[in-house]
Order: structure tokens, then sequence, then C-alpha cells
């Protein structure tokens, strides 16, 4: 069965990433560089340990909950560790959510501390006289606010960091305790505190870390994904601090010619995106001649399969390659990825080592070689369950196993093909039908940029795959155009699989980690 982390029982994650690299001598080397700032590993332990003293003078302690509402930034670093050193348990929050979503976090987690930015104060202050947990908010003014006026006590974060001492002890904590949270993406529904414990992390650096990105302390990484889910805190936090790397954060929102400028002027060694970004990348006028990326020895890919013709597009015009894989919030990082010289175009590519996997069916009975089922994982980073959802824990969480959600098939040479989420898949004139194999056609369509396929009742009540596109810059919509999408997946899959209507959207409604939203596609189908 899948490999268990080899981590002591007495164990604090944040000791092991953080004062480990000045003991083995890195503390001058530069670890974080977040535009004008270089922070060494000195100041990052230095910061670190003032935050568990600022916190702990702020009456935290052992299992209280910190939610970090901050963008990529030092402070973030900060606080993730800090509170983590103190035994507290934090809470990296999406910074791009609505007040009630907030609320809805901040009362379920009981979160006792927010430590959020003045430049995300308008999505917070409208719901401060709801929240019945928190007892006090840290404010990070990075937008010259100064502080704001709330119910509960606000301390200006950086003062009660430069008041705090720059040694702490760490809490003896188990390599089993609760480390951090992290909220899932909730493409259907509320979404679910995951609670990721210390020993996690150190299992994805030994195995997706170490076997696939072969990640080395001379390497820099930057990664579009934020560090506020679980892809980019693997990417730009402990995987860059598992081996004394340099990790480069940026505040900025992540626009295609924002992140090609960055990384040019950068130069990272390991480049982290989305399908979606890489897209929109692509679609950057002459982004291949303006922006150098040489420096880049691989780049990576999750969230959504990534398509096929997307990654020869993206060889082709900069010239490295892009390692998809798939990962979860649950699992906390990737588990199946390609490799270095081992690429199928359109796979997941091969299980990551130290991971475990089984397809199976609706009964729970393992599927042949090629067949599509359920994909299950078992792998020593799966966190321990949801918080305060029994119900959903239980039908999820099947003793080692982790029940993805995820359909998929894998072949004789071991590589897996994602079909899409368990609850996509349509079923059209008896034929299944994977969403994701008609939108991986519908983009190497010269004219197609993004693609969702959803399945929607026609007047008979049948199911019928229905099609919404994002057009590439220079390409308009059209009754012709759409003609000729259906007539192009008609070409290259079976006739029953193209889409019987073809919408054209500015842009497709995603997840923070750039899933698309298929019930909003539904639902906008519906209105048609």
């Amino acid at each position: 069965m899948a490999a268990m982390a080899d981590v002591p029982e007495l164990f604090n994650a944040a000791v092991h990433f953080v004062d480990r690299n000045v003991e083995l001598g890195r503390g001058a080397k530069v670890a974080i560089e977040c535009g004008d700032q270089r922070l060494s590993y000195d100041a990052v332990l230095a910061g670190v340990n003032r935050c568990a003293g600022a916190l702990a003078s702020l009456g935290l302690g052992l299992e209280q909950r910190v939610s970090v509402l901050l963008p990529d930034c030092p402070e973030f670093v900060s606080c993730f560790f800090g509170a983590m050193k103190l035994g507290a348990v934090s809470i990296p929050t999406n910074t791009l959510l609505k007040p009630h979503d907030y609320c809805y976090m901040l009362e379920d987690s009981r979160a006792a501390l927010l430590v959020a930015s003045t430049s995300l104060w308008p999505s917070v202050e409208p719901i401060l006289n709801e929240l019945h947990y928190l007892r006090a908010i840290a404010v990070v003014d990075d937008a010259g606010r100064g502080l704001p006026q709330a119910p509960q006590p606000v301390v200006d974060f950086r003062q009660a960091l430069a008041a705090a001492s720059s040694e702490f002890d760490a809490v003896a904590t188990s390599k089993d305790d609760a480390a951090f949270w992290l909220y899932s993406s909730g493409t259907t529904g509320f979404p679910k505190g995951t609670i990721h414990l210390h020993h996690d992390i150190v299992f994805c650096c030994d195995t997706f870390g170490k076997q696939v990105l072969q990640i080395n302390e001379r390497d820099r990484t930057y990664s579009v994904a934020k560090l506020f889910f679980a892809y980019g805190l693997g990417n730009a936090l402990y995987f860059p601090f598992g081996v004394g790397a340099t990790t480069i954060l940026s505040p900025l929102r992540p626009l295609p010619e924002v992140v090609l400028e960055t990384a040019a002027r950068t130069r990272p060694t390991i480049f982290f995106a989305v399908p979606t970004a890489y897209a929109a990348m692509l679609d950057v006028a002459d982004g291949p001649k303006r922006f150098d990326l040489s420096s880049v020895r691989i780049g990576v890919s999750a969230g959504e399969a990534l398509p096929a013709d997307l990654y020869r597009r993206w060889k082709q015009a900069f010239g490295f390659d892009v390692l998809d894989g798939i990962g979860s919030t649950e699992a906390t990082h990737m588990f199946i990825s390609n490799r270095v010289g081992a690429i199928r175009p359109g796979s997941s590519g091969k299980l990551v080592e130290g991971y475990d996997a089984r397809i199976v069916d609706g009964n729970g009975a393992l599927v042949a070689v090629g067949e599509t089922g359920r994909l299950q994982i078992a792998g020593d980073s799966i966190a321990a369950g949801y918080w305060n959802r029994h119900e959903k824990t239980k039908a999820t969480f099947l003793g080692e196993w982790l029940d993805t959600g995820d359909t998929y098939r894998v072949d004789e040479d071991g590589f897996y093909w994602h079909a899409g989420r368990s609850d996509d898949m349509l079923k059209v004139g008896g034929n299944w039908v994977s969403p994701v194999e008609v939108e991986s056609t519908l983009v190497e369509h010269p004219a197609v940029l993004e693609a969702g396929v959803v399945g929607v009742p026609d007047e008979n009540q049948l199911v019928k795959p229905v099609a919404f596109v994002v057009l590439r810059r220079g390409h308009a919509a059209s009754d012709a155009l759409a003609d000729e999408l259906q007539a192009f997946v008609k070409e290259r899959l079976a006739t029953y699989k193209y889409p019987r209507v073809v919408h054209f959207l500015d842009e497709l409604p995603k997840t923070a980690t750039g899933k698309i939203q298929r019930f909003k596609l539904r639902e906008k189908a519906a209105k048609n």
C-alpha cells in the first residue's frame, strides 16, 4: 500500500520548513522575492518567530484557528508558519470571494483571529457584525488606508510583529496534529474545511517535489496559482522551502501579460499555472518574442486537464515542457503526473511513487485496464477529513482511500486519462460521453481558446451535449462558426458526442483553482 511519511512522532512542520534551512547554513540565502523585497531564510525565520509570538500575545494557542486573508506576500508566509509553530491552525483563504463567503468560512471554522490586508477590507467589513467567534483582527496595511474600524479589536499586524521577539520555541506538536486547513473550491454547494496534518506537506515534498519536479536549492519557483489554495501553496511555499530554494511571490492579479512580464524579469526555473492561464498567455500578441522564458526548465499544470493541443502549442511557442497532473485539496497536492522524458499529451501522466490508485465502478469493483471508472487514491498526504461534515467525510475518506470524485481510465502503459468529474459524465443515446474529451477536441480548432461542455435535456427530455466556447483573439462569434465547430467535432469523435448547441462566452465560470463550474453552465443553458 501507500508509503508513510518518515517523520518522528513529535514534529512541527514550521521547524522542518523554516528553522532547518538556517540550521543547514542557508540563512543568508534569498528565500522570498516579492517585488523589490528580498528576504533571506534568516529573515523568514525571524518573521515566523515574531508572528508566533504576536499571535500568542493576542491570546491564540494550540489548535485555535487563524484565517489568513492576504495576497501572496512575506506576511502570508509569516502567518502560515507562525501559526503552525505556535500549534495553532492557519487557514489560507481565497482572496477572490464575496462577503457572504467569508462570513460562512469564518463562522464554520470558528476562527479566533482574522489576518487581513486593507486592500481586501471592503470584502470583509460588511459581515463583521455577523461573526460570533472572531475575537480580533490583525490588519496588514498594504493599501495605505490605516487601521479600519470594526466591532472586534483591530491591531496593526506589522507593528505587532515589530514588537515581538525574533526568538520563539516551537510548541511540541505531534506529526498528526492539525497544521492547517484548506477550504475546498466548492464546485457545487458550500466549500468544506479540509483538515491537514503536520506531516502532510513533508510527504508531498518527498514524492511529487523530489520525484517529479526534482527540485533543488538552486531552483527559483514562480506560481501563477496563488498561495491560498492547495496547488499554489505547494508550488510557491513548501516545495521551495523544503529544499532551500527561492520562491518568487507576486501580489498582483495574474493577468496574462503581467505573468509573462514577471516571469521574464524574475527568471524562474520552475513555472506553475493552470490550463486557463497557459491558454490566455498563448493568446498574448507576440508573447514568445516579447517575453524571454528561457530560464524555465519545466512548467507544471493542474486544476483541469491540459488539452494535448494546448500542450503542443505552448511547447512550440516557449520551448519547454509542461507537466500536466492531478491533485486535490483533500490530497494536499499532486498524486498523478507526467514527467520529464515521459509525457503523453492529453493524459494526467503516471502515478507518483508513494501513492496507490484504483479505478472502480459504481459498485466499488475494480474495472479492467482501459475501462472508465471512479478514481480513488491512497497516500500519506490525504487529509484527516472535513470539519463538521461527518457524512461527507464518510463518503469521501474510505479508510486509507480517498474517493477523488474524478472519472478516469488507465491505459496499458500506466498513463491515466481524465474523463471529467464523476457527476459530469453524460449518458447520450445510451452511450457515456466525457465532457473533457469534447472540450479537448474543441480547443484544437484554431478559433477556440477554451471550451466547457455540459449535458442539457432536449425537448424530449433526453440529455444532449451543449458547448460553451471562448474564442481566441481575432475571431468573432457567428452561426457559421458554431456550425463549423460542430462539424469539427463530428470529424474527430463519434457522432453522438458532438455538441447539439454552441454558445459563445467572453469567459467560462471557474473556481479559484481553474476548474470549470459546469453547474453554472447548466444554469446558463437552461435559460437559453
